[in-house]
């Protein structure tokens, strides 16, 4: 089991981090395979981004006054199988954020509590080849008092959010694809100041922030032991306005990225339920996001929980599609 970072969501975009489509494998809520009933997966995801030049709306620049803009994060995940086609999963992520140049300081902190319900609504075999359709209801909550109105080194919107998502997965043989598009709603954000500029001059403390529509496309090879990806993913927020030249971006600017990374997870097969996750991407392009380069590893092990016989291959038989 694995998350990202989200995630891609570091650097300018760190405040969608659980809006955004995250590059992760195995057992989240990115992709189309489920935990075992009465088996709980949980683990530790670190996860390290940066970026030097970002979109200042379309035009791309760099910045003496920031240098490079770093962002780690480390998060605890677990995963839970309430039946085998009903998956229970949350995630919660300290982060920290630095810049190499300029006077701003780096913030660190707990950020957003996450929590997702997956549900497995469709399976069709037809001789080698699985169909699978998945509904994914999610959202997410502030768990600290961190700074909103501080980007880029924020680290996250202060919004709570609400996301609905449809994942659709083919796999033949050890061939898979899965596609997904989500829909996530922002609630508004409070800042410290009783004023502030977007395109006209608005009196008030309240921030309405735009939505979010994002997409995913994985494809790659998927054993019992092995899993091993290449993902495309991308997000544009549905509303919103471009930083202004030379200003500081603000919460609810539009934010779009396109990011292209892979991905991989091996379970150890001397120590069964312990598996290994690592990975990376890059933002192909954007508008008001920083360009960063994102790499991530984790350790998850799943705890059967049921009161029958533990079947050793009961843990790795985490989807039947698995082991096609």
């Amino acid at each position: 089991m694995n998350i990202s970072t989200t995630k891609l969501w570091l650097g300018l975009a760190i405040p969608l981090l659980f809006s955004l489509p995250r590059t992760s494998v195995a057992q989240t809520d990115q992709d189309a395979i489920m935990m075992a009933k009465n088996n709980f997966c949980t683990g530790l995801m670190y996860t390290h981004s940066s970026w030097k030049d970002y979109w200042e709306g379309m035009y791309k620049r760099d910045n003496q006054n920031l240098g490079t803009v770093s962002t780690n994060m480390y998060a605890v995940m677990g995963n839970y199988g309430v039946t085998k086609d009903l998956n229970v999963l949350f995630g919660l992520p300290y982060v920290s954020t630095n810049s190499s140049a300029g006077t701003l300081t780096g913030q660190k902190g707990l950020q957003d509590l996450s929590l997702w319900v997956k549900w497995k609504g469709l399976e069709k075999k037809v001789k080698k080849t699985t169909y699978s359709a998945y509904i994914l209801a999610g959202g997410s909550i502030p768990v600290s008092n961190y700074v909103i109105d501080y980007l880029p080194l924020s680290i996250g919107s202060g919004s709570r959010t609400l996301s609905g998502r449809l994942l659709l997965d083919y796999q033949r043989s050890h061939f898979f694809v899965t596609g997904s598009g989500t829909y996530t709603y922002r609630g508004n954000v409070s800042i410290d100041r009783t004023a502030y500029y977007t395109t006209t001059l608005i009196l008030s403390n309240q921030v309405e922030m735009p939505d979010v529509a994002s997409y995913g496309l994985r494809t790659g090879y998927r054993s019992d032991r092995l899993i091993a990806e290449a993902v495309l993913t991308g997000m544009n927020t549905l509303g919103g306005f471009d930083i202004r030249r030379n200003d500081m971006p603000f919460p609810s600017n539009k934010m779009n990225v396109l990011t292209l990374g892979v991905n991989a997870k091996y379970e150890i097969p001397w120590l069964t339920g312990l598996a290994v996750t690592g990975g990376g991407n890059y933002v192909l392009t954007g508008r008001n996001v920083g360009q960063s380069t994102t790499f991530n590893i984790g350790v998850f092990y799943v705890i059967d929980f049921s009161k029958k016989e533990t079947n050793p291959d009961n843990i790795r038989e985490i989807n039947p599609k698995l082991k096609q």
